[in-house]
């Protein structure tokens, strides 16, 4: 395994209390906030949900980063919590929905993990994270808005698809791991993770054939997929109502 590039950082915040924790972890935060929130917006579907999962992993994080044995990545380590703080979050939700609301509130020995603190630069208006869009050599408004609307699209149909789909799909093309990292964030063999993106391939394929049929005449694969990712037809893997924790 190569040298973790977080190491030395990771092994200054194993010593909760110590003089050293406090700036070491704020590091690893401003490091890490971005894509925490961009991998929980995703999973989530909404910038309030994002932003209730990524405190919600931050303070896990606090709470387990002692305990942290570098048998992976800290990296992968650190989105696996968040996969999983995210699905147990909407889990709640939509427990919640037929409950009286209640306000949660961290512990008060959780780190400073402020919503403002996690909205940067790189979100939109809506809270989302950017996702730049294909380079148009003409600069056409008209091919800027459809390009637009089949990342709309696409989204829309990752935002169906079951747990263990949405997840492998969003860090496979949103947050550009390979199979093997994939592999290590979610504790499955590549060989799983090459054949659930199949089934997300053939997932995503059906809906958008299903939103417009017998378009797409340039060929155009969606999410980038080439010629290796061939759809694998295993049922039906749109599933608006979720399912269990992603493992």
């Amino acid at each position: 395994m190569s040298i973790d590039p977080d190491r030395e950082l990771v092994k200054c915040c194993q010593t909760l209390g110590s003089q050293e924790f406090e700036v070491a972890f704020e590091q690893l935060y401003d490091r890490y906030k971005d894509r925490v929130y961009g991998l929980s917006y995703r999973i989530t579907g909404n910038s309030t949900d994002a932003l209730d999962a990524a405190q919600e992993a931050f303070i896990l994080l606090y709470q387990k980063i002692g305990s942290f044995k570098f048998d992976s990545k800290f990296s992968s380590w650190l989105y696996r919590l968040v996969v999983n703080a995210s699905i147990d979050h909407l889990r709640r939700i939509k427990t919640r929905r037929s409950e009286p609301s209640s306000s949660l509130s961290p512990p008060t020995n959780s780190p400073s993990t402020s919503r403002s603190g996690l909205a940067g630069p790189n979100f939109d208006s809506s809270g989302g994270p950017q996702d730049p869009l294909p380079s148009d050599p003409a600069g056409s408004p008209g091919r800027h808005a459809e390009v637009q609307d089949q990342a709309d699209a696409i989204q829309i149909g990752i935002d169906q698809l079951s747990d263990k789909l949405k997840v492998i799909t969003v860090l496979r093309y949103q947050q550009n791991l390979s199979y093997n990292e994939i592999g290590e964030v979610l504790e499955i063999s590549p060989g799983t993770v090459k054949s659930r993106l199949s089934r997300a391939h053939a997932a995503l394929r059906k809906h958008l054939a299903h939103l417009n049929p017998g378009a797409n005449p340039e060929g155009r694969r969606p999410l980038g997929l080439d010629e290796h990712g061939s759809p694998d037809e295993h049922g039906s893997d749109v599933d608006p109502k979720g399912g269990s924790r992603v493992s």
